[in-house]
């Protein structure tokens, strides 16, 4: 039977574990929070790359370079990235979950997904 000493020894010992767990469910938080404010931050360049490589392609005129070409979509293929760290089942949720939207709404669209 545990003595008193040890229960408390114990009950200590959890609650510091559930500090250290909280404060890494923190730092955790506050480094997804700034990449995902750098990733918001990059967003207006990629936009405006975009429509500056589709203006050039335009004026070049002529033939229209293959890749550049407006085509239908054929064939997918998707590569979800997950972590493996610690602290991170709502982000590896969120990154298979988007995945099954996109393959349901590429085969909807008739297209093969690989």
């Amino acid at each position: 039977m545990p003595t008193l000493r040890g229960i408390r020894r114990r009950i200590q010992s959890i609650s510091n574990i559930r500090q250290v767990t909280d404060t890494m469910r923190m730092v955790a938080a506050a480094k997804l929070r700034r990449a995902q404010e750098a990733i918001e931050s990059a967003r207006p360049y990629a936009e405006r790359l975009a429509t500056l490589a589709h203006h050039l392609a335009s004026r070049i005129g002529g033939e229209v370079h293959p890749l550049m070409a407006v085509r239908p979509v054929r064939t997918v293929c998707l590569i979800p990235i997950t972590s493996d760290r610690g602290l991170c089942g709502s982000f590896n949720a969120n990154v298979i979950r988007t995945t099954l939207s996109l393959i349901e709404r590429y085969q909807g669209e008739g297209a093969e997904v690989g």
